[in-house]
């Protein structure tokens, strides 16, 4: 009994640790610049480059997840990002970092929010770390309920993360 609880005591501490250090998106400090977008790798993560720079900065949209590109519906939500940013100018609003060194924000063309966009055509679910729920929640719930997208076939899609618990990331090795 005595090491079950200091087994829990200590992955509870772990985790609080992992939590200090990896602030969420929405704690950290927004930055707003400009560029354009010179790839797209899946639904919910594309390369931008900033004015006057070489190397593009990887940047994951804040509140959505994406199906994964070996997943059903991946390369349809890929391709629909394709269409809203590839090689056009953009405004980011980062918001930090993920674990895996990636920016983190909002994404805009022309005024249009790129997230809530994949959202409502039902390319992407909503999603917020930690959370679950993102500000994109009733899009989602509308996109489902009008069948739109990955929503359209008989069946429930299986969301990204559930997905990713079961078959891992595509890119991993």
């Amino acid at each position: 009994m005595r090491v079950w609880l200091w087994g829990v005591l200590l992955a509870c501490w772990l985790g609080s640790v992992g939590a200090q250090e990896r602030k969420s998106p929405s704690q950290a400090k927004a930055e707003v610049w400009t560029g354009w977008v010179s790839w797209v790798m899946d639904g919910d993560t594309v390369l931008v480059v900033r004015p006057g720079q070489k190397e593009p900065v990887k940047l994951r949209l804040d509140a959505v997840d994406a199906p994964e590109t070996c997943q059903p519906g991946g390369p349809a939500s890929r391709d629909a990002m394709i269409a809203l940013a590839l090689r056009k100018p953009v405004q980011v609003q980062s918001l930090g970092h993920d674990g895996y060194g990636r920016d983190i924000g909002r994404l805009w063309v022309d005024g249009a929010d790129l997230g809530a966009e994949m959202v409502r055509s039902g390319m992407a679910w909503a999603y917020r770390f930690r959370t679950g729920r993102g500000p994109y929640a009733a899009l989602q719930r509308q996109a489902q309920k009008e069948k739109r997208g990955v929503f359209a076939g008989r069946e429930e899609p299986m969301s990204p993360a559930l997905f990713r618990k079961f078959n891992g990331s595509c890119h991993a090795p």
